[in-house]
Formats: C-alpha cells, structure tokens, sequence
C-alpha cells in the first residue's frame, strides 16, 4: 500500500475540543493504517480555519519536507485557507484536500484548485462544492462518515429528555433552541447540550442570559464536552436527539443518535437529511424543521412532547433506520479508493 501524510488540525485528539472533523479524521487515519497504508500524521497547532502567520510557517514546513510525489491528505480546515502555501507544491506533491465544511470563498477555491483530488464527506457538499468551483466532477469522490454499532436506548414514556450534541456557537442554533423551548414552559422537559464552550465564549455568555431571562436555567443545561463513556451515557439517557443547526455538512451526531434507536428533531438543511435518511419503507426516523425559526422548532417539539403515537412511530422508524447504516469500513474502503485515483494521476 501507498504512504499518505495526513495534515491534520493540532487539536484532533483533545477531550475538551471534540468535534465531528477530528473524530473523521482520527477514524480514517486508523483505518487506512489497519488496511496496510503507512500513515504520517502531521498535526498543526493554531487556531484553525482562522490561522496566523505561524500556522501558515507550519504548514509551509511540512509540505516543503515531503518528497516529489508524496500524496498528501490535507483537512479542509487547514487546506482551503492557505491557498499561497499549497500552489507552490501543486506540481511537486499530490494533494487531496478533504473537505469538511466548504468555506465558499476564493482561498478555498485557490486550495481546491491546486488539488490533484477533492474528498467530501457528503453528497450534499460534493454538490455544494461543484456548484461553487469550476472543479471537473470526475475529481471530487465523497466518503460519508461511518457509525459504530451502540446498544439501543430504552426511552422514556413522556419522551421529555432532549439532547442537543454540538459544540455551542452560532451556526449550531443553541439560540434557536433556547427561544423554542421557551414557549414550551408549560410542558415537561429536560434539555442538556453537550458539546465545547470554548469555540465562541461570547456567544456562550449571551445564551447563558437568554436562558436564564427566559426562567430555564433548571432544565436547559449546559454541562460541556463528553466523550467515551460520559457521552454513551449521554445518548442512552436521550429521548429525542436535537440539532437546531443553521449550517450543516452531514451531523455525525444525527446517525450516532440513530444507532441508538434515538429519533432525530434537525433543521432541513446542508447534509442533515441526507444523514437523516429514510426507513426501508420511505419513512423519516425523526422530523425537519426551516433552519432559524423557533417557531416551527417549537411546534415540532410540542407534537413530540404531546403526542404518544407520533413519539411511538417515530421511535420504530429510528430503529429501522438504525439497521441501514454503514460502518466506519466503508468510509475508509470509498477514502482509499479516492487516495488511490490521486496516486495514479
């Protein structure tokens, strides 16, 4: 098997930053390397995508290391904001840029332009992304995340233990759940948001007020990142799974959540119907709502809180849907076979 470098973001094995991105990225590593690729990890420390002059030397460093011809996998985080750094090596280095999240701007179309191959890791930004760029559509492959098999979750009969998985900014719409489940005072639920308070400390200070303007602050929580056993407990205590997102690429969380058997509330759009999908027989195991509208998140959630056969239906499907997800194998077997078109061009 080939040799890849992997740049990688510094912060992909940090507990107190865990994301979607760096739970990719460690899983594909691991699985190349189990199917016989040298793998090189090169982290690079820095804020990420927002990098300063030293994170730019950094990346510079790597690539100007390597030897003529290496392939190279670059996370969009790092790739598509230094497009000066990667031009330089375009004819010296084969560069696949994996793309997370598209940034939409003329740095990433720079960086994608100098790429040998594109990996997406969803349908919905392949399409995004040749849409935007003048990008031959032969070179763009996509390798959907993958979900690990977990024990289903019992449930509760009022179904009013609502999880919201993601790290707290506002593209995730914490705002926009905080507002709808404002005008669910009167019914009975409970709300923990799981994920990093560290990415947006402004933005966590003004929901904290809204929560707390609003009388929530004893059944909206914020209690920060889990991982390993914490967050397996986390899902196994959830009755419904809530991603009232803005912008989403896929949302890992969405089929994590439905390996439990755990229904899914999410904002139609980006990704998230697609890792939503559907049963066997065309059902939706969870509801979509317009991005940024507390009032249609409200109504979805009040039907959820209200009604015991729609809460019941939709549990069955979560279930069914459970059984059709693919495994981390094929994320890695469809990012393999990318890898290996950018080796023999």
């Amino acid at each position: 098997m080939a040799t890849v470098h992997v740049v990688l973001p510094g912060d992909i094995d940090d507990p107190a930053t865990p994301s979607g991105g760096n739970a990719y990225d460690r899983r594909v590593c691991q699985g190349l390397a189990a199917r016989g690729w040298t793998v090189r990890e090169h982290p690079v420390p820095g804020g990420w995508p927002h990098p300063g002059a030293g994170e730019r030397a950094a990346v510079t460093g790597v690539l100007a290391a390597l030897p003529a011809g290496a392939l190279v996998l670059l996370d969009g985080l790092v790739a598509s904001v230094v497009p000066e750094v990667l031009t330089p090596h375009a004819r010296r280095l084969r560069l696949t840029v994996l793309v997370h999240l598209p940034m939409e701007d003329t740095a990433e179309a720079r960086s994608l332009a100098a790429a040998t191959g594109v990996i997406a890791t969803s349908e919905w930004t392949r399409r995004r992304l040749l849409d935007r760029y003048p990008i031959p559509a032969d070179r763009v492959r996509v390798a959907a995340p993958g979900v690990e098999p977990a024990p289903l979750s019992p449930g509760s009969p009022d179904g009013g233990r609502l999880l919201c998985l993601a790290a707290v900014t506002p593209r995730k719409g914490h705002d926009v759940l905080a507002a709808a489940l404002a005008l669910l005072a009167d019914l009975r639920w409970t709300c923990h948001c799981v994920g990093p308070l560290t990415r947006d400390p402004g933005f966590v200070h003004r929901l904290r007020r809204q929560i707390a303007a609003a009388g929530l602050a004893d059944r909206f929580r914020l209690p920060g990142p889990r991982t390993g056993a914490a967050l397996d407990a986390a899902y196994a205590a959830a009755d419904l799974l809530v991603l009232p997102s803005r912008q989403e690429t896929y949302g890992m969380v969405v089929t994590e959540a439905l390996a439990r058997g755990v229904p899914v509330l999410a904002s139609d759009t980006g990704g998230l119907p697609e890792a939503l999908g559907h049963t066997p027989d065309g059902h939706r195991p969870g509801l979509l709502v317009p991005p940024d509208d507390p009032a249609a998140l409200a109504g979805a959630l009040r039907r959820w809180l209200t009604d015991p056969s729609l809460r019941d239906r939709l549990r069955r499907a979560a279930r069914q849907r459970r059984d059709t997800l693919t495994g981390w194998a094929v994320t890695v077997d469809r990012l393999a076979a990318a890898l290996k078109e950018a080796t023999a061009a």
